[in-house]
């Protein structure tokens, strides 16, 4: 499992199903979320910093599978 720490901007849903698909930027990565996506979705705003674990797909693009917030945007709210 491969680890990034950055700071999330362009969260956008996909796909609407049980749980949702997510995309979203982390720095420069284009990430996707699946696993606890509402939860995600609920605790990161743009702006706030994560530290993401997973994989890479075929498409360059990071798979989630564990997220941890570090420091939310308190501005946003």
């Amino acid at each position: 499992m491969i680890t990034q720490k950055g700071t999330v901007s362009k969260i956008k849903v996909l796909k609407l199903d049980k749980s949702p698909l997510v995309r979203f930027s982390l720095d420069e990565t284009s990430c996707l979320i699946r696993v606890h996506s509402l939860n995600f979705m609920w605790e990161v705003d743009e702006g706030s910093e994560v530290v993401v674990g997973g994989q890479f797909n075929s498409r360059k693009q990071f798979v989630v599978r564990k997220y941890c917030v570090m420091k939310k945007d308190l501005s946003v709210c």
